[in-house]
């Protein structure tokens, strides 16, 4: 799969621009985007409401897109990337599969503009068709409180979640690069090993892997709760690959 945002609209066979929907809605996870120059931004305006309002602990904004999804009906427990225990879908989603790869190289090439209260991210999680298929590939999240003097942590690893055959195994080192340039975040995903990368540099190396399809998720964050102005934070994306 290559994306490289060539066109005015989003390849809707590979993406959907909601952000696990099943959890509240589609109305109401919706991401504010464009496609456009071959880039994605994925912005967060003021106007643009909580996520899980009432269900989230924490007030969180964000905006979304991802390669996959799908649910049991309303009421049930079975969703993707829950979020708390006793989690019940509140909206049914079909079953999409746009993208979900089990192996191979993926990587985004991307910038951000954060402030203290936001962060950008790209991670691979389980798609979890079984409840243990939920292991996450986090190959880039960055917080905008983490941004100083031309450097920033960037978060990667694995997280176990509810897959039993995992160890936690996650680190943000910190990088000398400015997260408001592009920089390209990749990882190698092989059998046992996970090598992640940052400009093709191998940064951190996990013994360990998910063993089933993982979908792509790129995102930005804003956590009201963490105070100032309501700035607009961007993710923009100029290219996704995966072999």
């Amino acid at each position: 799969m290559e994306d490289l945002f060539g066109g005015r609209e989003l390849d809707r066979d590979v993406w959907l621009p909601y952000y696990l929907p099943h959890w509240s809605s589609r109305e109401a996870s919706a991401a504010t985007y464009r496609v456009r120059g071959g880039e994605l931004t994925l912005s967060i305006p003021p106007e643009q409401g909580l996520w899980c309002e009432g269900t989230h602990a924490e007030p969180l904004r964000v905006s979304a897109v991802q390669s996959a999804s799908f649910s049991g009906p309303v009421g049930s427990p079975v969703g993707g990337q829950p979020f708390r225990e006793g989690l019940l879908v509140a909206t049914e989603e079909p079953g999409f599969f746009g993208y979900t790869p089990l192996y191979g190289h993926v990587e985004v090439r991307a910038r951000g503009i954060v402030t203290p209260r936001s962060m950008v991210a790209f991670w691979m999680s389980g798609i979890e068709d079984k409840p243990h298929h939920s292991g996450e590939i986090c190959v880039m999240e960055i917080f905008g409180s983490s941004v100083r003097d031309g450097s920033c942590e960037v978060g990667m690893g694995l997280h176990r979640f509810r897959d039993p055959g995992l160890t936690e195994d996650w680190a943000a080192p910190r990088l000398d690069i400015d997260v408001a340039e592009f920089h390209t975040y990749g990882v190698d995903w092989a059998p046992g090993s996970l090598s992640f990368t940052v400009d093709g540099e191998v940064v951190k190396r996990v013994g360990q892997s998910p063993n089933y399809p993982m979908q792509l998720m790129l995102a930005v964050f804003d956590f009201p709760a963490k105070g100032g102005p309501a700035a607009v934070p961007e993710l923009i994306v100029s290219h996704v690959r995966g072999d």
